[in-house]
């Protein structure tokens, strides 16, 4: 089974809502098997830097033991209300992609 990699950029643009996120979502993570490989880390931007891509932009990657299990996370009730608090407080990108 190929281990899946859920990776997100994201640009905080409400630091106290954001806050409220990162407990809820730490949790959720826990339950479903997911495990931080980067959590909004020094980010070097080496090709495709534009001004909707710059330093003020966290990336973190989590490793799931398969594509179902990271989908069965990112829809589960318990990251329901994360995702929302995310949604709302910040603005880009989540994607899910399966291992080599």
């Amino acid at each position: 089974m190929k281990k899946a990699y859920v990776v997100a950029e994201v640009k905080v643009t409400d630091p106290a809502g954001y806050a409220e996120y990162v407990p809820l979502s730490t949790a959720s993570l826990a339950q479903y098997g997911g495990t931080f490989l980067a959590r909004g880390g020094q980010r070097v931007q080496m090709e495709g830097g534009d001004d909707s891509h710059n330093a003020d932009w966290r990336t973190v990657i989590t490793e799931f033991a398969s594509l179902e299990q990271a989908r069965t996370w990112y829809d589960s009730v318990e990251y329901a209300r994360a995702r929302g608090l995310r949604q709302a407080n910040s603005i880009g990108r989540l994607f899910i992609v399966e291992g080599a």
